[in-house]
């Protein structure tokens, strides 16, 4: 039994406010009763996906990895514990919070607070309805989108989120940051979406380089840049195309200084997937501002 998804993140975020007008009038997430003093937005059926909670830290605070139930949630535990990993059951303050059915908690090597659940509280009788009119965000079989994070120690977290969670290769990109040094970023995935995660093998100013959510039509990705050009927000990279998932999307800088790529049009991995090498990021466009 494997990860099936990319269920839901929390950050921690020194300025709130700004996050709840970033997330509601920029990407059109929709706000949902919260814990006091946190937000959480929507982007489906599931009660919550993104959390902001309050902190210094502005960066990843933890990630929330779905499997299909309690068979596969005690088969992830015992592979945890087999590879030396410590494995924490979740509370029952810790479930309700969360909404979940059962949940085991871990951390990665680098840290981070990896929370592994089953039966995420779905609120269909209150259907999705975005602030600003997108009209969906793609997450039927997929989840949440994907995050990428720093990895110095690239083998240790290979081990932890390949070996043992079961995030499977997609493929790799060759970033060259001089002419004499380049960086391989690794491209994981654990059901049809082409990365739910990626691994950058460099110590970075935070953890989380970024975070994607995907939209169901590519009107939605033009409306959100003219937002974000009228909001004044930074653009960190312009409309272009990756190379690897062909998500022709852009990246803008969220208020806790962490981006988020907003996309659509993303190709997926099917049965007859094999992994590649590729020299360029991007086949045009998503020029660094």
């Amino acid at each position: 039994m494997t990860i099936s998804s990319l269920g839901y993140v929390g950050f921690k975020a020194s300025d709130l406010a700004a996050w709840s007008e970033f997330g509601a009038r920029i990407l059109g997430l929709m706000p949902v009763d919260a814990p006091d003093g946190t937000l959480r937005f929507r982007i489906d059926a599931q009660a919550w996906r993104i959390s902001v909670e309050p902190g210094d830290e502005n960066d990843i605070a933890y990630a929330g990895f779905e499997v299909a139930g309690p068979g596969a949630l005690s088969d992830m535990a015992e592979r945890l514990r087999g590879a030396g990993v410590e494995v924490g059951n979740g509370d029952p303050e810790l479930l309700k919070l969360r909404g979940v059915m059962g949940m085991i908690t871990c951390r990665d090597p680098d840290g981070l607070a990896v929370e592994i659940y089953y039966g995420p509280t779905e609120r269909r009788e209150t259907p999705f309805v975005s602030p600003v009119g997108v009209s969906g965000f793609l997450t039927a079989g997929q989840g949440l989108g994907h995050i990428v994070l720093s990895a110095p120690d690239i083998a240790r977290s290979r081990a932890f989120y390949s070996d043992i969670l079961g995030f499977r290769l997609s493929d790799i990109i060759r970033m060259r940051l001089s002419p004499e040094f380049g960086i391989d970023l690794e491209f994981y995935h654990c059901n049809s979406r082409h990365h739910t995660l990626a691994l950058a093998p460099l110590p970075m100013a935070k953890r989380l380089n970024h975070f994607m959510v995907q939209v169901d039509d590519l009107d939605d990705v033009g409306f959100a840049l003219d937002r974000v050009n009228a909001a004044k927000i930074h653009l960190t990279n312009t409309l272009g195309k990756h190379s690897n998932d062909h998500m022709v999307s852009f990246y803008a800088e969220t208020p806790s200084g962490f981006e988020v790529e907003y996309g659509w049009g993303a190709r997926e991995v099917g049965e007859d997937w094999r992994v590649v090498r590729h020299d360029k990021t991007s086949i045009w466009g998503h020029k660094r501002q």
